[in-house]
């Protein structure tokens, strides 16, 4: 069993450090394959979303738009966080967001239909000017890690098609409403989307505990999440409160 949960961290350390070297290699290549759908949008936003973000940006003290930008969301207290990358590569916290839909409980997605939101490290693997709820951006669920844990567990139908969307209803998405995604989606866009990472924790981990998590999750998953505990230092509470 010890063998097995080595084995499973290995393939989770190679997913956070293959996403992050991947966004630097190819996250400018991105920004010239743009669909003409995807440039529309983003030209008919970009006025008013630079006049909400620039601001914040630059009191934040970082260049727009940001090379590298993560988004870190927290199921309990249904909140999303906007995180730039500073010139000494520290991360600034720009602002937040509130979750106005989302569904499910803590605990990672095992299968589709359970109408969970995952738990992990995840990135953006497209953009949707299309959406039905307004405009989205597609997580990469299920990732390696995640297939991998399924596979050991015989686990099969993992579910996929999760996305941080727009509007105030979500089904194992987060959705953000429509000037948030609006943000999201044109900020993603310009940097391009390889540049954008995802966080999803099931607790504020800054501020609680891994204690507070609740019995009967697998077994795994504590694992996971004290490796997200760790990750999350990089993202000080104290800046939130700037």
């Amino acid at each position: 069993m010890e063998t097995v949960r080595a084995g499973l961290l290995v393939v989770l350390l190679a997913v956070i450090e293959s996403s992050a070297a991947w966004a630097v290699e190819v996250g400018a290549k991105n920004k010239t394959e743009r669909s003409r759908s995807e440039i529309a949008v983003v030209e008919s936003y970009l006025p008013k979303v630079e006049s909400r973000l620039i601001p914040r940006f630059e009191f934040a003290g970082v260049h727009w738009p940001p090379k590298k930008v993560t988004l870190v969301a927290f199921k309990e207290s249904r909140r999303m966080e906007l995180w730039a990358e500073g010139g000494s590569g520290q991360w600034r916290f720009i602002r937040d967001y509130r979750l106005k839909g989302l569904s499910g409980e803590t605990g990672p997605k095992l299968k589709q239909g359970d109408r969970q939101v995952p738990e992990g490290f995840y990135r953006i693997e497209a953009l949707n000017p299309h959406s039905r709820f307004h405009l989205s951006l597609k997580i990469n669920y299920p990732n390696d890690f995640d297939r991998a844990l399924a596979v050991s567990e015989r686990r099969r139908n993992l579910g996929g098609n999760i996305f941080i969307h727009g509007k105030n209803v979500s089904s194992g998405c987060l959705a953000v409403g429509d000037n948030a995604v609006e943000e999201l989606f044109v900020l993603s866009s310009l940097i391009g989307k390889e540049a954008v990472s995802v966080i999803i924790s099931p607790k504020d981990f800054r501020s609680l505990d891994l204690s507070s998590l609740p019995e009967g999750l697998p077994q795994w998953s504590y694992y996971l999440n004290g490796l997200i505990a760790q990750r999350l230092k990089a993202f000080p509470l104290s800046e939130t409160l700037n």
